[in-house]
């Protein structure tokens, strides 16, 4: 498995930030990653697509992704280059949606307040550890080595094409 450890400089976000927030109502007619990614997060701060030029991990506070179970959400963060959310919870339709398209989400109590924005973190997947600027190190909720798999493989079409290819599905 290659996604062990995943590093990056942070924009952090609040609480309730919602899929109309992530991506607008008003380019859902765009499919295309890159182009919904010009306009990640532009609905909480129109300041945020340009700065996520520099960041490409994104800490939120609890909820991140509640709202409708609209794809083209994950599909603008992956779009803008973010490697990962960290957040203190996620709304599922939002968790799941992340998972299938190959976005990384973890889960991690407590992390809204420990971090800044502008931070490096890095998040050992195998440690099951975030390590945070200034060394210390918390815990995150454990991902399931199958969940790690399809992350892993870019989603779980992509997961699924590659298990095909090499004899089928177990």
């Amino acid at each position: 498995m290659g996604l062990r450890r995943v590093e990056g400089k942070v924009l952090v976000v609040g609480d309730n930030v919602d899929t109309d927030a992530i991506v607008p109502g008003r380019y859902l007619t765009l499919t295309d990653a890159r182009e919904l990614g010009k306009h990640a997060l532009e609905g909480l701060d129109p300041s945020i697509p340009s700065r996520l030029r520099e960041r490409d991990l994104i800490v939120a506070g609890r909820n991140f992704g509640c709202g409708s179970s609209r794809e083209h959400a994950v599909l603008a963060l992956l779009g803008a280059g973010v490697k990962a959310v960290v957040a203190e919870s996620f709304a599922r339709i939002f968790y799941r949606n992340a998972i299938n398209r190959g976005l990384l989400v973890v889960e991690a109590p407590g992390v809204s307040q420990r971090v800044t924005d502008g931070e490096r973190l890095v998040i050992d997947l195998e440690g099951g550890v975030i390590v945070l600027a200034s060394g210390e190190v918390m815990q995150f909720k454990p991902i399931a080595r199958e969940v790690l798999e399809i992350i892993e493989a870019g989603g779980l079409i992509e997961r699924l094409r590659k298990e095909l290819r090499h004899g089928g599905v177990q």
